[in-house]
This record gives C-alpha cells, structure tokens and sequence, in this order.
C-alpha cells in the first residue's frame, strides 16, 4: 500500500496534489499541515473530502484529532508529540484509523494489545519534509524492526517513511514492510500522476492507465 503525504509547494496545491496521486492510483492520502491553523485544515480537508469519497481514497489528518472528529474522515496519525493514540480512540470510536509515528521496534511494541491501525516508521533516509529527524534506519533498520516486532507477537501493519523514492520501492518491500509513505518524491516528479502510478505498479505488480 501507498501513502501519499501532503506537503507545501510552490507548483501545486494541497488539492491539486491530492488529485494527481489520486489518479495515479493511490487509496490513502494524509493531510499534513504542521504550521497551519485548525480551520485551515479543515478548509483543505474540506476540498479533498469529495474526491476521496468519489474514488474509496482513505483520508486521515495528521495531528488533528477534533478536525478528524468533526469531519468523520477516515483517521488520524499522531505523531510522538501529538495526543496519546489511546485517547485519540475514544473520541473517534472504533471505526476511525489510528497511526502511530516510530522510530524503534521498542516505539510499536509499546503498543501491544492496544487499540492503533499502523505505525509510520522512519526515516528510511534524510527528508526536508519532516522537521526534527530522527536517526535515519535504511535497510537493514526496517529489517531489524519488522523482525522485532513480529516476535514480540505483533502484526500491526508497519508503513515507511522518510525520503523514499521509486528506486527504492522494491528493497524497501524485501525488508517485511506492509507499506511505504512517499512525500516529496511525488510532489516533485515532473508528471507526479505518472510517478504515482509507477510506485502503484511495483508495489502492486498492477499497471494503471
């Protein structure tokens, strides 16, 4: 599975980001806005609930739990720093998704038995889209990751992140990973629906018109 991520830029936005991933075949787009406000989430969230509902895309929000509330959109990812996922589910019910931020094994086994959908592990490698970076995993990290987590007991899917390109889609799926989170690699394709689809068809083994 693909994440697409959303990220300030001077060429498009946030919608028009949202619909080129969209047709490039991707089902799960986060909105992340650090620096914005609450009501301009909302705006954006706004603009990007139809087109997902019109395709059965899964929209969470990062961070903000009363906007996911309020909108009923698919979910939340909380990052560390964010609200604890524990409380996050009680607000939004049984039904939301909840994701989870990790850069350890120790960060999602904490997690056993509890309620969450998906830990977002990384970074793969150095990404100027995420602020205050933790160390960076590679290859080997996630291996190590996945393998730990499994033997604890644990099947939560896990997703990559961080600075992850076409290139590496198919290493990436080698290390046990159920799914990878693409930013930055998309946004800046010169065709990012092309980009899109080509990620789709290596992680699928499906091509996309």
């Amino acid at each position: 599975m693909l994440q697409f991520i959303t990220n300030e830029s001077t060429k498009y936005s946030i919608a028009e980001e949202v619909q080129m991933a969209i047709e490039g075949g991707c089902r799960w787009i986060q909105l992340r806005m650090k620096d914005a406000t609450d009501e301009e989430v909302r705006e954006t969230a706004l603009e990007l609930i139809p087109m997902c509902k019109e395709t059965d895309t899964f929209l969470i929000i990062d961070d903000r739990v009363d906007v996911v509330a309020d909108l009923k959109v698919s979910g939340v990812h909380l990052g560390k720093e964010d609200m604890d996922p524990l409380q996050a589910r009680e607000i939004l019910g049984p039904h939301a998704i909840i994701g989870i931020t990790a850069n350890t094994a120790a960060d999602i086994i904490k997690y056993k038995g509890k309620d969450i959908d998906y830990a977002g592990v990384g970074p793969f490698r150095f990404t100027t889209t995420k602020k205050n970076l933790a160390p960076q995993l590679g290859l080997d990290g996630y291996r190590k990751i996945v393998e730990e987590v499994r033997q604890a007991g644990m099947d939560l899917p896990i997703v990559a992140i961080g600075g992850i390109t076409l290139e590496d889609v198919d290493a990436l799926r080698e290390t046990g990973v159920n799914g990878i989170a693409m930013s930055g690699a998309i946004i800046n394709a010169p065709d990012p629906m092309l980009y899109t689809s080509q990620v789709m068809e290596k992680l699928l083994g499906i091509p996309h018109d």
